[in-house]
């Protein structure tokens, strides 16, 4: 497995690559079972597989939650390098940001409900991060999480906004055996929050509305953000303690 910290050196490996479609899962590092899917994904339909890892201080409202993010770049390293991963992105944000984000892309819609409502600036950070990774990958194929759903449907839009050549592979939402969605925000709840958290998946599937949906949630203990139907999806963002977590399911 190739490493690369310096992105002219990536450049010129990238500028050697010929033959062979090229997958890329783009990262902020915490590794889980979510990300070894996405890179099964594109390792059983590419010929090469790159993953970056970049915690991106741009997408973040608070900076108290860019601080405490897990970041264990070792283990992550060992993590792709066993699920054969060829090459791996980790440059530092002077490098991603040498315009001192000077430039950035907004959407002016979408992004503004559901996470974007209550996170001003979040998506103008994830998808300037994206469209710089995707522009120095140049991947044939980028996959992502239906777990993220807002965030997968702004960057198939970006994507086809600008006529990028690129094609987002949605993903499956990897579970635990409860039913709770893999996320790297899943290691900052306690004991007794992680039992409650199941219940977000089981109350966003067996309510009927999203009505029944929020008061069960409610009753439960989740500090609501949304529940909302879009789009034949039921997506929703709940706090438990300091925790933030979202889901959706097909309705």
């Amino acid at each position: 497995m190739k490493l690369f910290k310096s992105i002219p050196e990536w450049q010129a490996w990238r500028d050697t690559l010929q033959e062979g479609p090229l997958g890329f899962i783009p990262t902020m590092g915490a590794l889980h079972q979510g990300h070894l899917s996405l890179i099964e994904a594109s390792r059983s339909e590419n010929t090469l597989t790159v993953v970056s890892i970049f915690i991106n201080p741009k997408q973040f409202d608070e900076s108290a939650d860019f601080e405490a993010y897990p970041a264990n770049h070792q283990q992550d390293l060992n993590r792709l390098e066993n699920a054969g991963v060829d090459a791996v992105l980790l440059p530092d944000a002077g490098q991603i940001y040498k315009d001192d984000y000077r430039f950035k892309i907004t959407e002016r819609e979408f992004s503004r409900r559901l996470c974007g409502a209550h996170r001003p600036g979040h998506f103008d950070g994830v998808l300037t991060v994206v469209m710089r990774l995707l522009n120095l990958v140049r991947p044939d194929n980028a996959y992502f999480g239906e777990k993220d759903y807002q965030q997968l449907q702004l960057i198939r839009d970006m994507t086809s906004a600008f006529f990028m050549p690129v094609n987002i592979v949605a993903c499956a939402t990897v579970r635990e055996t409860d039913g709770l969605a893999m996320s790297s925000r899943n290691q900052h709840l306690d004991d007794r929050q992680r039992l409650r958290a199941a219940a977000l998946y089981a109350s966003l599937k067996q309510g009927p509305t999203v009505d029944q949906a929020r008061q069960r949630l409610a009753r439960l203990g989740f500090e609501i953000d949304y529940v909302e139907d879009i789009a034949g999806r039921r997506l929703a963002a709940v706090k438990l303690g300091n925790t933030r977590l979202i889901d959706n399911v097909e309705i």
